[in-house]
């Protein structure tokens, strides 16, 4: 997911063209006979879905298409605008701002820490940023070796921040004190992209080339893969306040949820999705998607079943949500 200059996406494939459909990433992806052939047949394949991002133009940052739009409630939304290389915030009842990161390119993953301090992956740059909400003070955190990082996540109780580092297929542990990072002891991930923490400090990580999300239990014990049917190429992560998991079934243009306890699995009902990528939960219980093909973030409410489209405006291939820890919000 970054703006590749060289012809390949780092593991000796062709990036596609910026003409090529991001159907091709599915329907390239035809079985081979034997596990041996599989693996590297999907690896391309899942690739060249994930390469389109790369792709992409940058766009003006007024020249998105007109949606219908609400305006949405509670704490402002944050949205890594990848195509515009930007992240945006939107308050109740306001207007978009920019926030002032210098030199961002193709960010994708937002994370908060309980002060109020945002994460960004700066895919694009191979670097995580940590800023003030309006995106002064910026600094870059001190890993090593990262290459087109997407999720993040922030562990509170451990000082530590989580990065997908997709490209090295491994998660990494960056203490935020500047400590000596980590690579998480995961097997067999191709390309992970979202993370998030359950409650109780569990991690699941979407692993997009898998076709699956896996869970590392905080108390060590190893990891396992969580039950899900039907899933091609997760993105996003996000919990309910219930417990709930919610998935981005990008591959099928749905989002799931997994349900505390019994592990059951339903669609959400959103509809004409393309590409959904991020994920967010209001203190409401509304579901926020980045529906990135279709550049905009929509927000469903289950109380009521609604879907309304955010007020966001310019947005091109929106990818990674995030709402300001509650510490941080205004109270309403």
């Amino acid at each position: 997911m970054q703006h590749i200059t060289d012809g390949s996406n780092g593991h000796g494939a062709a990036e596609p063209a910026a003409g090529s459909a991001r159907r091709t990433g599915r329907a390239g992806r035809a079985p081979a006979p034997g596990r041996g052939r599989r693996r590297p047949a999907r690896r391309l394949a899942a690739l060249t879905a994930l390469l389109l991002l790369c792709a992409l133009p940058a766009r003006a940052a007024d020249a998105g298409p007109p949606h219908p739009v609400r305006p949405h409630s509670g704490a402002p939304l944050y949205v890594s605008d990848y195509g515009g290389n930007r992240v945006l915030a939107l308050p109740e009842g306001g207007e978009q701002s920019t926030l002032a990161l210098d030199g961002l390119l193709r960010p994708t993953g937002l994370a908060w820490d309980r002060t109020g301090r945002l994460y960004t992956s700066d895919t694009g740059n191979n670097r995580v940023l940590r800023s003030a909400p309006d995106g002064s003070g910026q600094t870059t955190l001190a890993t090593d070796g990262l290459s087109r990082p997407l999720g993040l996540a922030v562990d509170d109780a451990s000082g530590s921040l989580y990065v997908a580092d997709s490209f090295n297929d491994r998660v990494v542990k960056v203490p935020l004190d500047g400590g000596a990072q980590s690579t998480l002891p995961t097997t067999g991930l191709l390309h992970p992209w979202g993370l998030a923490l359950a409650p109780g400090g569990d991690l699941y990580i979407s692993d997009f080339v898998n076709d699956r999300v896996v869970k590392l239990p905080a108390d060590g014990s190893g990891q396992v893969t969580v039950p899900t049917t039907g899933l091609s190429q997760p993105t996003g992560l996000a919990f309910g306040t219930a417990g709930d998991l919610y998935v981005s079934d990008s591959g099928n243009d749905r989002v799931v949820r997994i349900a505390p306890g019994t592990g059951r699995q339903s669609t959400v009902p959103v509809t004409g999705l393309s590409g959904p990528l991020g994920l967010a939960l209001d203190r409401g219980g509304a579901l926020y998607v980045a529906d990135a093909f279709h550049d905009r973030v929509v927000r469903f409410r289950p109380a009521d079943g609604t879907q309304t489209t955010l007020g966001f405006t310019g947005l091109h291939t929106p990818t990674g949500l995030a709402f300001p820890p509650s510490a941080a919000r205004p109270v309403r």
